[in-house]
C-alpha cells in the first residue's frame, strides 16, 4: 500500500488524551520510521505507533517499513518522518532531531549453519554474507567491522528474513544482524544455526569508538539449541524531529515509558525499556518535550 510520508504540518488545536487540560497543536499525521521485515524495529515500531495513536485521537499515526537506522535518520532530516527508531552508532550529528529516549539494545549476531567452518570473524573472509538491508544499522556497523578488522567478503544486502532463508538453503555462508533479541529471522532457524563468537572484536570496537559499543553476552535461553554468545550491544533510541511540538513529544514519551507492557507484548527484547535508562541517549540531546516528561516522572 502506498503511503504518503509527507507530514501534514497544519495542526488542529485539541486536548491530548490522558494529558493535562493544556490545549496544543497536534499534527494531522505522524509518521514513525521503523525497520525491515524480520527485524525487531518493525514489530516494536508498529506496537508503539498503535499505542501513541490512542493517546492522540486526532492524529493519524503511521508506522512505515524502512531499511532501519540509516534510512530512518535521512527520513527524519528530510521531514518525511517525525518519529524514528535508530541505533546509536550511525549518529554523528543530531541535526534537526532530538531523542525521545533510549529504548532497548540491539546485539550484533552472526548466524552460520551448525556445520559451518566459520568460527571467528576473520573466517568470514571470502565468504558469502548478508550485511542486512541497504540503509540499515546492520549495514553501517557490519561495514565498519569489515574495515576495522581488514576482512574482505562477498557481501550482499537484504532483509534479515531473506538472509535467514538463504542461510537455511545454503546460498549464504553467514548473516549479520544488529537487532534486538530474540530476532524473529534467527528464531526461525532454530536447530539449524549457531552464533559466531566475537569477543575480541567487541572489545576493540568499544576501545576504538567510544560510546556506542558495549561488550555483551546473548544468553543461551535466547534461541532454542543455541549456546550463549559473546558479542556487543548498541543502544537504540526513539528520535523525534526537533521541530515537533514539545506537547506532542511529551505525550509520546509518556506513552513509551508508561505503556511499556503493551508495547513489549510478544516482543521480549523490548522489555528492557525503562525510565532509569531512558535518559541515557549518548550524544543526542533529549527533546524538550521528553525532558519535560522525565522531570515530571521524578516527582
Amino acid at each position: 500500500m502506498s503511503l504518503s510520508r509527507r507530514t501534514l504540518l497544519l495542526g488542529a488545536g485539541l486536548a491530548l488524551a490522558g494529558c493535562t487540560s493544556r490545549r496544543v497543536d497536534a499534527p494531522a499525521e505522524l509518521v514513525l520510521a521503523t525497520g525491515p521485515e524480520g527485524a525487531v524495529f518493525r514489530e516494536v515500531g508498529g506496537a508503539l505507533a498503535a499505542a501513541v495513536a490512542e493517546q492522540l485521537p486526532g492524529t493519524k499515526v503511521t508506522a512505515i517499513p524502512t531499511a532501519a537506522s540509516v534510512e530512518n535518520l535521512a527520513l527524519l532530516r528530510s521531514g518525511d518522518a517525525q518519529l524514528a527508531l535508530s541505533s546509536l552508532d550511525p549518529i554523528d550529528d543530531p541535526q534537526n532531531f532530538r531523542a525521545v529516549g533510549r529504548l532497548y539494545d540491539s546485539f550484533m549476531q552472526i548466524a552460520v549453519p551448525i556445520a559451518s567452518p566459520i568460527r571467528g570473524f576473520a573466517d568470514l573472509a571470502g565468504k558469502r554474507i548478508s550485511l542486512g538491508p541497504r540503509g540499515s544499522g546492520t549495514e553501517f556497523t557490519a561495514q565498519r567491522m569489515l574495515r576495522t578488522f581488514g576482512v574482505s567478503a562477498v557481501d550482499e544486502r537484504m532483509a534479515h528474513s531473506e538472509a535467514s532463508r538463504r542461510v537455511a538453503d545454503g546460498s549464504l555462508d553467514a548473516m549479520l544482524a544488529l537487532t534486538g533479541i530474540p530476532t524473529p529471522a534467527i528464531t526461525d532457524l532454530h536447530g539449524r544455526i549457531r552464533l559466531v563468537d566475537i569477543t575480541a572484536e567487541a572489545v576493540r570496537l568499544a576501545d576504538t569508538y567510544q560510546g556506542p559499543y558495549i561488550p555483551a553476552t546473548i544468553p543461551a535461553t535466547t534461541y532454542d539449541g543455541v549456546a550463549s554468545n559473546h558479542t556487543f550491544a548498541v543502544p537504540n533510541l526513539l528520535l523525534a524531529r526537533e521541530s515537533l511540538s514539545a506537547d506532542v513529544v511529551e505525550v509520546v514519551t509518556r506513552t513509551v515509558f508508561t505503556e511499556t507492557a503493551r508495547i513489549v507484548e510478544g516482543h521480549p527484547e523490548a522489555s528492557r525499556i525503562n525510565v532509569r535508562t531512558g535518559i541515557a541517549t549518548g550524544l543526542v540531546p533529549l527533546h524538550d518535550g521528553a525532558m519535560r516528561w522525565f522531570r515530571s516522572a521524578k516527582r
